[in-house]
């Protein structure tokens, strides 16, 4: 009878659909579990030891504790930071993949426009953790004690004295470009594979002047081993508190100032993000950790997604000029 095959037909579907929702059952109660639910894993796209493995492993611990989930730290080194940047963005977006990033990435984005990855295409800005001015240092021997009279030195001699960085590209290197084009100075650029090695040849005056983190060179400072001409940030550091700002010292609107943040991939739902961006800036106002970080020369930064987006990209515009300016081109 064609009513009992089609009422047969109908059950036949009717079960079909009843056995697709049961099995979809388990994957819809997943996807609405509270965030987090498992392990997150933060990856730290340089090597470990530096500032920007510090400031995940601090920010993985505080976590940890305060979401009660275990958020731990995947060391990703190589290419000056690509390898692990390029990982990241490979990950799916669903808030167990975090990406510590650094100025540098800002760099790269300019520098290496044909990386594996696109920062603003493949990543969702979360949160800035810290901010870490420099300090512009010359070793002893360049006969100028403030920064008008290094001034006055370089243009007296135009590609006479030396800057060191930790490599083209690197934020001392832009940072040192910044400096030569805001003063009017002609400076020679000598460039090392990593921060450590131009620190050691500023000490040992092999070059005249470096822009190094105040974390990393300031107690060089406090030694004597080198002489401070100014500190790159909008105000004056505790830790070299009779050290002025390059701005006030000789060169009107200079700044210069690293930072760190947390991304995640391009995707992730906006609730995830914004409830970690909460629970960063609220480990991050408590009054130890900001006492903590101070001692070590750096400041703690609060700023919603949007606006940790909004500075990233005005990050992005100051340095396209600078790069063009100063005609920097990675070989």
């Amino acid at each position: 009878m064609p009513f009992v095959r089609l009422a047969r037909r109908h059950a036949m579907t009717f079960a079909g659909i009843a056995i697709a929702a049961f099995a979809a059952a388990p994957a819809l109660a997943q996807s609405a579990a509270p965030w987090p639910d498992r392990p997150v894993r933060v990856i730290v796209p340089l090597g470990a030891g530096g500032p920007a493995d510090l400031v995940g492993r601090f920010l993985a611990q505080q976590l940890s504790e305060q979401l009660k989930q275990s958020f731990f730290v995947e060391n990703r080194p190589g290419a000056a930071g690509l390898i692990g940047t390029a990982e990241a963005a490979k990950a799916p977006p669903d808030g167990y993949t975090l990406l510590v990033i650094a100025a540098p990435h800002i760099n790269l984005e300019i520098l290496r426009p044909n990386k594996p990855y696109q920062l603003f295409r493949d990543f969702v800005a979360v949160a800035p953790a810290f901010s870490f001015d420099a300090v512009m240092v010359v070793h002893p021997s360049v006969p100028a004690n403030n920064l008008k009279e290094f001034i006055a030195l370089a243009k007296s001699k135009p590609g006479g004295l030396t800057y060191a960085s930790s490599g083209p590209g690197s934020n001392k290197h832009l940072g040192g470009e910044l400096f030569r084009l805001m003063s009017g100075t002609n400076i020679l650029h000598v460039a090392y594979k990593s921060s450590t090695a131009a620190r050691n040849d500023i000490i040992g005056g092999h070059v005249n002047m470096m822009f190094d983190e105040i974390p990393s060179v300031g107690p060089n400072v406090l030694a004597g081993q080198v002489r401070a001409l100014g500190v790159t940030g909008v105000k004056r550091s505790n830790v070299l508190p009779n050290v002025p700002t390059v701005s006030e010292a000789g060169v009107p609107g200079y700044e210069h100032t690293g930072w760190s943040g947390i991304v995640a991939p391009a995707g992730t739902p906006k609730p995830i993000v914004d409830r970690l961006n909460a629970e960063i800036r609220k480990l991050l106002a408590k009054p130890d950790v900001k006492a903590l970080w101070e001692k070590q020369g750096a400041e703690t930064m609060s700023m919603t997604a949007a606006e940790f987006d909004a500075y990233l990209r005005a990050e992005l515009v100051k340095w396209t000029k600078v790069v063009k300016d100063a005609d920097i081109k990675l070989q």
